[in-house]
C-alpha cells in the first residue's frame, strides 16, 4: 500500500526522497495496524502520528519554498491542498487513539493513501511536467 513505484517519480530528487519519507511513514502506521499481539500501542501511535505531522509540515514547506521559487502559478491552490492534509493530520485525538487505535489509524490510513496518490500523481505531476519542460 505505501511501497514506493516508480510512477511517482517527478524527477525532482529531493521531492521524490521526501515522498518516500511519506511512504515510509505511512507503511509504520499500517504495519502497527497489523500487529496481531494484543498490546496497547498508544505510545508508538501517538510517536508516528507527530512525526507524520511533523515531516508533511517539512515537506510543504519545502516544496512550496521551491515552487515559489521556480514562480510556479497554481501555488496558492497547492498550498491549499497541503493545508487539508495537515488538518486531517491535526484533527486526530489523543483520546480516540486511546480508545479505537485501529479505527482511528485504518481512517487516517484510507486518507493518506488516498490523498499522496493522488496528490503526488496529479498535483505535483503538474509542477514537475512544467519543470521538465523548461529543462529541455
Amino acid at each position: 500500500m505505501f511501497e514506493w513505484k516508480q510512477e511517482y517519480e517527478t524527477g525532482i530528487e529531493i521531492i521524490d526522497f521526501q515522498h518516500q519519507r511519506l511512504l515510509e511513514l505511512g507503511s509504520q502506521i499500517f504495519n502497527i495496524i497489523n500487529l496481531k499481539d494484543g498490546l496497547d500501542h498508544y505510545d508508538e501511535i501517538m510517536k508516528i502520528i507527530c512525526e507524520l505531522r511533523d515531516y508533511v509540515i517539512y515537506h510543504f514547506d519545502y516544496e512550496e519554498n521551491y515552487l515559489e521559487s521556480i514562480g510556479y502559478e497554481n501555488l496558492d491552490e497547492h498550498k491549499e491542498l497541503h493545508k487539508a492534509l495537515i488538518e486531517k493530520i491535526s484533527t486526530i485525538e489523543a483520546k480516540d487513539i486511546d480508545g479505537e487505535q485501529k479505527t482511528v489509524l485504518i481512517v487516517l490510513l484510507d486518507f493518506l493513501a488516498t490523498w499522496i496518490g493522488h496528490h503526488i500523481l496529479k498535483e505535483d505531476f503538474k509542477y514537475a511536467k512544467i519543470i521538465k519542460t523548461d529543462i529541455a
